[in-house]
């Protein structure tokens, strides 16, 4: 079949359109090749810089850092002895010989002992009445313990009521009870945060928090003894 005149065109067209493809490109590889040699002390320079960086967070995350939990697993041993002792305040500041948990927060960040150290030197401040320095430490902690977590939150709590900002102390509570849910400390945060609603007269909220127990917890130890609390706010709603 004979081309037609308007097949040509297109085809010229084409044509031409690949050739200024292929000149486009081979103009940028050119430009690019002499971008490389005028400039390949500087791009040497970056590369090595990279190389140096990425080294550098090896040796940190690899050398550094194991190092570094192993000494402070090894400092940190003395002062959980004296929190088993419940000498709370040698535990948190030391004895002399040996540092307490606030040096082991401060000399071995990034390590996991550090992390774990806030949870002791917040529990250690609460224990001491220090509710104010007991709140920051315990929020700096991070972990997904089945247990220890929700218990380090609603020792957040235990210190806002001890500082009679019970509204918190309740957000804590619940937050706590939420926190990795369980038949041990849910209940338990559940019952403290029904106890402060009673505190505040909010008995209905007290009331719903009971239920709650009651109803997802009824096998705990909170659950067999809720409903003498129920029938007591029941009691307070009615004389209100």
């Amino acid at each position: 079949m004979a081309k037609t005149e308007k097949d040509e065109m297109f085809n010229s067209e084409e044509v031409e359109v690949n050739n200024n493809s292929k000149f486009d490109f081979e103009e940028t590889v050119d430009k690019t090749e002499d971008f490389v040699m005028k400039n390949k002390k500087i791009i040497a320079y970056i590369v090595g810089a990279i190389i140096i960086v990425v080294m550098g967070i090896f040796l940190f995350l690899k050398v550094y850092i194991p190092g570094k939990e192993t000494e402070a697993q090894n400092q940190m041993f003395v002062a959980e002895k004296y929190f088993e002792k419940e000498d709370f305040n040698k535990a948190l500041n030391g004895d002399g010989n040996y540092p307490g948990f606030l040096k082991i927060i401060d000399d071995y960040s990034f390590t996991k002992s550090s992390n774990i150290a806030k949870y002791y030197a917040g529990i250690c401040n609460l224990k001491l009445g220090k509710f104010e320095q007991a709140i920051p430490l315990l929020e700096g902690f991070d972990s997904d313990d089945m247990i220890v977590a929700p218990m380090a939150i609603g020792a957040i709590g235990d210190a806002y009521m001890e500082l009679g900002k019970t509204e918190e102390g309740i957000k804590y509570y619940l937050k706590a009870a939420e926190k990795n849910e369980n038949n041990f400390s849910s209940p338990m945060f559940l019952l403290k945060a029904a106890f402060a609603y009673e505190d505040l007269n909010k008995y209905k909220e007290a009331l719903d928090t009971y239920e709650l127990i009651r109803t997802k917890h009824f096998r705990s130890q909170e659950g067999r003894e809720v409903e003498k609390y129920i029938a007591r706010v029941k009691v307070l709603m009615e004389n209100k």
